[in-house]
């Protein structure tokens, strides 16, 4: 039989005993259409509210929040299993949340372009040559119509 623990009533002053952590996971997500600068979207769990949001970004990470908009992103079915039966994915709900005035994010770009230089005759240069020749040899030919090659004569 497990023993339960009864925990002390918390008084002004006494130091708390338990640590509260919180019932819900946040996902950041890079949005797919450009958005406003003072505007962050995360990926929360269907039971959390706006408000019950509010507080977490507030009293957890100190972010300032003037306002917040959600939707239920609809899972899809396109999917199928061995047996031809649609199978739907998860819906999920999907916060906008617009920061305090003053306030703005940058998604980091994790992965920046790099301008890379090659060196004319180097090994880049004759593969990347290489690779632009055979991409126009297996162009399709404009006088065949959109008729594929292997169709014509």
């Amino acid at each position: 039989m497990a023993r339960r623990i009864i925990y002390p009533l918390y008084q002004l002053g006494n130091p708390q005993v338990r640590v509260f952590r919180t019932e819900y996971f946040l996902t950041m997500v890079r949005p797919g259409v450009p958005q406003p600068e003072d505007t962050v979207q995360f990926r929360i769990p269907m039971e959390m509210t706006r408000v019950e949001l509010k507080d977490y970004l507030e009293n957890i990470y100190n972010v300032p929040v003037a306002a917040i908009r959600t939707r239920i992103q609809h899972g899809s079915m396109k999917r199928r299993d061995h047996k031809n039966r649609r199978i739907k994915n998860p819906d999920y709900k999907v916060a906008y949340v617009q920061l305090a005035a003053g306030q703005t994010f940058q998604f980091p770009d994790l992965f920046p372009e790099r301008e890379e230089t090659i060196q004319p005759g180097s090994f880049e240069d004759i593969q990347n040559k290489f690779m632009e020749d055979e991409r126009q040899r297996q162009k399709d030919d404009i006088r065949q119509g959109g008729v594929p090659g292997w169709f014509g004569l």
